[in-house]
């Protein structure tokens, strides 16, 4: 009768661990916390490479927000990124978006550097104001090239 005992209480563990981690990875994830909560803007990108539907938008290091999608406009063959906004930020319509990188190896994110006008962006709104990511690759052959050729 013991043996069964130790067999429930283990096997009650590790399930107890194995929904803890299904919570933490949800938490993560951004799974059931509102994360579609804000109101929806859009920014055209010249590259937007390294962000992805899910991607933080971050405002002096905070998330705010999250992209919701990312499509290549036909005609001007730039991608337009839709992202929210927590309801609660208000972006003055001078505000500037750029794709920054956490560093050599970390991933990219959206960055919302605000501006100083007295007028706000509205939902659905486009930020004109934008700067694409930089490849560390070309940068990496400017540097190794000398500038030669430029």
């Amino acid at each position: 009768m013991s043996q069964n005992t130790t067999e429930v209480v283990v096997g009650g563990a590790v399930l107890a661990l194995a929904i803890g981690f299904a919570v933490y990875a949800g938490q993560i994830a951004g799974i059931g916390s509102g994360s579609g909560a804000g109101y929806p803007l859009s920014a055209s990108f010249r590259s937007a490479q390294g962000v992805n539907v899910g991607t933080d938008v971050r405002l002096a290091g905070v998330k705010v927000g999250s992209v919701t999608g990312i499509d290549l406009d036909a005609q001007t063959f730039r991608a337009v990124t839709r992202f929210t906004v927590a309801d609660h930020v208000t972006l003055p319509d001078d505000s500037s978006v750029v794709i920054s990188s956490e560093g050599l190896l970390g991933g990219n994110f959206v960055e919302i550097l605000p501006g100083g006008s007295p007028f706000n962006y509205e939902s659905g709104d486009e930020v004109l104001d934008t700067q694409g990511a930089v490849s560390l690759v070309s940068l990496l052959m400017k540097f190794v090239a000398g500038g030669e050729g430029s």
